[in-house]
């Protein structure tokens, strides 16, 4: 399979929906990555199984914050600057670049970076969808090294970060970030194409395409939002947003409440959770089928309320853990269902 042009808005709006709602606007990288396409041709997609197992592969995203990243996109030279201190550090080529968070702004920048490459890019990331933190991966429940992570902007600064756990990695990068104005690019998580065919999120550039296409689920629930409350969670630097959702037309008369943090976090209705994360929670504007970020959502908006499972490994003990109710404040809810029950069974969790 090749990312050409003509996939690019389907990928681009599956990764929104991935997204649940945080990782960046998708649509912010979408132009960036048809430019690449249209000036180094279609980036091939492959699974890692198809390279030897000890080919290197460069986990690579923006990290900082969204809003930042929107205004400052980088430049041309930012994936080149990482590749070469990636290959210094290791003393071996880069084989493939692989997505570090499918969800959001970061699955079209990493086409982007794999066409100005000339790179094949992995049918798989790290976490199957978005989440707040760069520890909260699937590379990291596996046990790999989160270092040395790259860090580079669009000046020619490079930052090195190594000898750390993913919990230092967090605090250390997002230090970092703000020398370096709000958001840098990021390769973090380095793995060999047998660990990201054992322990990557299998088949999520697949599964955006698919959901951009519309094969995804149907919405639980379709209706606009009737309020919006922003409030402290937790403590004044936890920002959280609740949102009430009111049916229309065959759902007239429900009322569902979303909780949101930097992401939709738990979808309820008279108190019985319909999903909770690690379960990815989008609300889909009606009217232009992109899934709403956030902080766009606003009064009065017609949305769908889909929900997906995410890869199985975010459901086990460890997985819950990391990124589970609890991990946002909500330890008294937990995911609706068994990842058998719930379409858990495949890598990923196509849909």
């Amino acid at each position: 399979m090749h990312m050409d042009a003509g996939a690019l808005a389907d990928f681009a709006r599956g990764c929104a929906v991935l997204g649940s709602g945080g990782g960046g606007p998708a649509d912010v990288t979408l132009p960036v990555a048809g430019q690449a396409i249209e000036e180094c041709g279609p980036v091939p997609v492959v699974d890692p199984a198809v390279l030897p197992g000890d080919a290197r592969i460069m986990s690579v995203g923006l990290v900082g914050s969204p809003a930042v990243a929107a205004e400052r996109i980088g430049g041309r030279d930012e994936p080149a600057r990482l590749r070469a201190r990636f290959e210094d550090l290791h003393g071996a080529p880069v084989a493939a670049v692989m997505c570090s968070e499918i969800g959001g702004l970061n699955g079209c920048l990493a086409v982007a970076w794999a066409a100005r490459l000339g790179l094949p890019l992995l049918d798989a990331d790290s976490m199957g969808r978005a989440f707040p933190r760069m520890d909260q991966n699937v590379l990291e429940l596996a046990g790999l090294r989160p270092g040395p992570t790259v860090l580079a902007d669009e000046h020619g600064h490079t930052l090195v970060v190594d000898d750390v756990d993913g919990a230092h990695l967090e605090r250390f990068v997002r230090a970092a970030v703000a020398a370096f104005g709000g958001r840098a690019a990021s390769t973090d998580y380095p793995l060999t194409a047998a660990q990201a065919a054992r322990h990557a999120v299998a088949g999520s550039v697949t599964r955006a395409l698919a959901l951009g296409r519309g094969e995804g689920p149907a919405p639980l629930l379709t209706g606009k939002i009737a309020s919006v409350r922003r409030y402290a969670a937790g403590n004044a630097d936890d920002d959280a947003t609740a949102v009430l959702l009111e049916g229309t037309g065959a759902d007239a008369g429900r009322l569902v409440l979303v909780e949101a943090r930097s992401e939709f976090v738990a979808a309820l209705e008279d108190g019985t959770p319909l999903a909770v994360v690690p379960d990815v929670i989008a609300l889909v504007d009606v009217r232009t089928g992109w899934a709403v970020p956030v902080e766009e959502i606003r009064y009065g908006l017609r949305v769908g309320l889909v929900t997906l499972p995410s890869a199985p490994a975010w459901y086990t003990p460890d997985g819950l853990r990391l990124a589970g109710p609890a991990a946002f404040g909500l330890p008294g809810l937990a995911p609706g269902g068994s990842p058998a029950g719930r379409g858990h069974g495949t890598p990923g969790g196509t849909p």
